[in-house]
């Protein structure tokens, strides 16, 4: 793990989503590195390559073309080289079902995509400073839907 910066992945197929999260991080003047990936299957590929650096976070659309955020997020959770990267399902979708299947099959946190730019700095500023262990072992459905009132 890379401790000189915060290596994040996100997975998410519009383009407009991933210019406005890069954009984010560039404003926050974090030790972070940003990659996005267009869809899951991209993302997997990635992630399975031999070479590739593993996120400390990642992030994961529920909506993509060829691989969802679900299909991804079980993919991942299936292979132990995955086990120390936290999975933020970030969707523009908040339906229970949605919230539900992600948190029983392992994401760690879940986050509506917001529509404001200052409210999106303040939510991806919070979820890098997670103590992601702390937070990982109590989690319950309460601190799994992290809500924002702008």
């Amino acid at each position: 793990m890379n401790k000189e910066y915060i290596h994040i992945i996100l997975a998410d197929d519009d383009e407009d989503d991933r210019l406005f999260f890069t954009d984010a991080f560039s404003e926050l003047k974090m030790s972070t590195k940003v990659q996005t990936f267009k869809d899951g299957v991209e993302l997997l590929d990635y992630l399975n390559a031999k070479d590739s650096i593993l996120p400390q976070l990642l992030f994961l659309d529920m909506n993509m073309p060829k691989k969802n955020g679900l299909q991804c997020l079980h993919e991942i959770k299936a292979n132990p080289k995955f086990n120390n990267m936290a999975i933020a399902i970030y969707s523009t979708s908040s339906t229970e079902e949605h919230i539900e299947e992600t948190f029983l099959h392992g994401a760690n946190i879940y986050i509506k995509k917001p529509n404001d730019f200052k409210i999106l700095k303040k939510i991806l500023a919070d979820v890098v400073t997670i103590n992601w262990q702390y937070h990982t072992s109590g989690l319950n459905k309460d601190n799994f839907l992290l809500r924002y009132n702008g």
